[in-house]
Formats: C-alpha cells, sequence, structure tokens
C-alpha cells in the first residue's frame, strides 16, 4: 500500500478493513442471542423444494470457535504483517523484499553456470550453442516484449537483426545500452524549421535523401531549412550513434515511413525510452545476453560447446 497517491486512503483502506473485522464478530453475537420459534417437533416452518425443512438446531460449537479463532488469526495477521493502509506490520515483511531475496538466491545458485562464460569475449561467446540458448531464454524474458520473438522489432522498437544501430552496434554499445538503457528524445522541430509550408519541404528533403519516392522542387527548397536537423542527424543526414540520432539515409524508417509520418515527427517530436536491465540482469547475464544480440545481426557458423 506504499503506492499511496494521498493521505486519506490509508485510514480509509485501513479503518474499512477493522470495521469489515468486527463486522464479522458483531453478526456471530448477535445471531447467537436471536431465538427463532420454533414448533413442536423442532422447525422453523420454511420448507424448500417441497420436503426440505429448515430445522431450528443452534451452529455447532466447533464452527463457532473455528469462526472466532479466524478472525482473531487475522486480527494478529494485521499486526504482523502490511494489510491496514500503509502500516508496513511489525516483521517488516514486504513482497518487495521477498522477491529481492528470492532474485539473489537464484542469482547465487546461477553464478557457476555464468562464470564459464565471462572470461570470453562477445564475438567468440556468440558461436557458442550453450551460451546461446541461454541468451536466447534471456532474451525472451526480458526483450522480446518489445523487440518481438524474432528480435525484428516493430514501429517504434528497433529491429536488432539489421545493421543499424542507433547507439551503435559494437559489443560494448550493445551491452551498455542493455545495462543503463536508453532516452531518446527528438524534441519538436517545427517552429523550428518554419511553416507548415518548410515542414513538408523539409520531409521530402528527407526523402531524397535515402532516393525514397519524393517532390524533388519541395526537396530542393527543403534543404536550406535542413540546417535545423543537422545539428543531430548531421549535414549530410547520416546520423550521429553519441547522440542516438538516426541515420536519414538508408532506408529504415523507425516511426513510420512516408511524407506525412515525418511530418508528423518533425511536428510533434517523439520520446522513447528502453529501461535499463543492470536491476534485473547481473554483470554475467548481461554479457551473455549482449553476445546473442550481437549475433543477430553477424550471423555465422555457430562452435560447438
Amino acid at each position: 500500500m506504499s503506492d499511496f497517491t494521498s493521505g486519506f486512503w490509508s485510514p480509509y483502506v485501513a479503518g474499512l478493513t477493522i470495521v469489515g473485522i468486527l463486522g464479522c464478530l458483531l453478526l456471530l453475537w448477535v445471531t447467537s442471542r436471536k431465538k427463532v420459534p420454533a414448533s413442536a417437533d423442532n422447525t422453523t416452518g420454511h420448507v424448500w423444494d417441497e420436503d426440505l425443512t429448515e430445522m431450528n438446531n443452534p451452529l455447532p460449537l466447533w464452527w463457532v470457535w473455528m469462526f472466532i479463532f479466524t478472525v482473531v488469526f487475522s486480527l494478529l495477521y494485521l499486526v504482523a504483517f502490511p494489510g491496514l493502509g500503509s502500516y508496513e506490520g511489525k516483521l517488516n515483511w514486504s513482497t518487495r523484499a521477498e522477491y529481492e531475496q528470492e532474485m539473489a538466491t537464484a542469482k547465487k545458485e546461477l553464478e557457476p553456470l555464468y562464470s564459464q562464460f565471462t572470461a570470453k569475449k562477445v564475438e567468440e561467446l556468440s558461436g557458442d550453442l550453450t551460451a546461446m540458448a541461454i541468451g536466447e531464454r534471456l532474451f525472451m524474458n526480458n526483450c522480446a516484449q518489445c523487440h518481438g520473438s524474432d528480435a525484428r522489432g516493430g514501429k517504434g522498437f528497433p529491429n536488432l537483426t539489421d545493421g543499424d544501430w542507433l547507439h551503435g552496434g559494437s559489443p560494448e554499445k550493445i551491452a551498455e545500452s542493455i545495462t543503463k538503457g536508453r532516452k531518446g528524445n527528438m524534441p519538436p522541430m517545427g517552429a523550428a524549421v518554419g511553416g507548415a509550408d518548410d515542414v513538408k519541404n523539409v520531409a521530402n528533403y528527407v526523402l531524397s535523401l535515402s532516393n525514397a519516392p519524393h517532390d524533388s522542387v519541395r526537396a530542393q527548397l527543403g534543404k536550406s531549412k535542413f540546417t535545423a536537423c543537422a545539428a543531430c542527424h548531421g549535414a549530410d543526414g547520416k546520423g550521429n550513434t553519441m547522440m542516438g540520432a538516426p541515420n536519414l539515409t538508408d532506408d529504415t524508417w523507425l516511426h513510420g515511413y512516408g511524407e506525412q509520418a515525418i511530418i508528423a515527427m518533425i511536428n510533434n517530436g517523439k520520446v522513447n525510452e528502453m529501461p535499463a536491465q543492470e536491476g534485473k540482469l547481473t554483470a554475467a547475464q548481461i554479457h551473455v545476453l549482449a553476445a546473442y544480440v550481437w549475433g543477430l545481426s553477424h550471423k555465422g557458423p555457430a562452435a560447438k560447446p
């Protein structure tokens, strides 16, 4: 309950919980004192399905005491463990601490398995069948949600099987991207470029850089306005891996292709983020995963494990 955004909700939840438990006790007390008039044959007079008659028998004592024990246990549980709003409990137990402990135990148990790979370079490791089988599982569990099970990505998610890399495709850069994550930010550039007509001209100039279908007249007019974009993409439009600025001269379009898509990008900008994995994976796991990702775009004969 530590994610409450208002101080109101914690006492509200705690109060509702306590009232619910006390309500159960009150219900038991009221029903135990209420006497239902019964006839001479000890029935209440209620009959269902023609011949099912309700008897006027008290609850079994074992059931009553089990009910009371359950209520008392719930109160003790709420004292020891979280459950009353933001109250953390006397034992200071939390799902996060439990998760972190389990992860630490798992990493310790897996350490001998990964130790055989840490001394090998990424290029060498990418040919190890055993390491790549492990790398594939790491990829499926941590990367496939965005990049796809085949690593070919999709709109807004880079294809990892080609040679196009926003931040560099060397083993070191791949490991750095996995470890620290990446934050891409293209600010809206419409105002810097000029009016709507200027934006359209620049869009056509960008299309001309990769020999894509474009309006040559507009492209020529947009060339001078491209200087607003050259600070990141370079005067030649080939991008800048230090900044994560895409190469505009190839045929890779991460966020959509065509005049309208480029116009929308210039006017609206784009913010993308790849989450860092250093808190989830060990250095050895990242090393194996980097080798797997590097190998996706550097296909070659795999060595025997």
